[in-house]
């Protein structure tokens, strides 16, 4: 997981197999593995959301990487 994005991306995806999908399966509980991704995902949107306050109170900076195309 990378970033925001794999934080937002996991609670998409846990959202959508929770209450979105009717899908059944025999040893899997689909609704249970879509909460676990959920909370994954805000867990991670929380610590990562943390440790960018905690570099930015610290006077650490933040490196953008930019590229310019011709």
């Amino acid at each position: 997981m990378r970033g925001i994005g794999g934080c937002i991306a996991l609670i998409v995806v846990g959202a959508i197999l929770t209450f979105a999908s009717d899908w059944q399966m025999e040893s899997v509980n689909l609704d249970l593995v879509g909460v676990i991704m959920m909370v994954a995902g805000a867990v991670g949107l929380g610590v990562y959301a943390s440790v960018l306050k905690r570099r930015r109170a610290l006077g650490v900076p933040v490196v953008e990487e930019r590229r310019d195309t011709l």
